[in-house]
């Protein structure tokens, strides 16, 4: 009986962790303009269409760090 609750305990740690996304594995794309506030999950996104300097990759972590959000066409 003790291994069977073991296991549906482990089960359920599995299954919990599983849906928890890591954003720090995850990529996005910001402008680093001087006005520019959002961050992008496609390096095509129409709303990097003005962007006046060059296009980063960094993590959704540390795009949320700076502040960013997601933009509203992504949204």
């Amino acid at each position: 009986m003790k291994s069977l609750r073991l296991a549906i305990l482990a089960l359920g740690f599995v299954v919990t962790t599983s849906f928890i996304s890591d954003t720090s594995l995850t990529d996005v794309y910001i402008c680093k303009g001087p006005y520019s506030k959002k961050y992008h999950y496609d390096k095509n996104c129409r709303g990097l269409s003005n962007c006046s300097t060059s296009i980063y990759k960094i993590t959704l972590t540390d795009a949320k760090q700076m502040g960013r959000s997601l933009c509203g066409w992504e949204d």
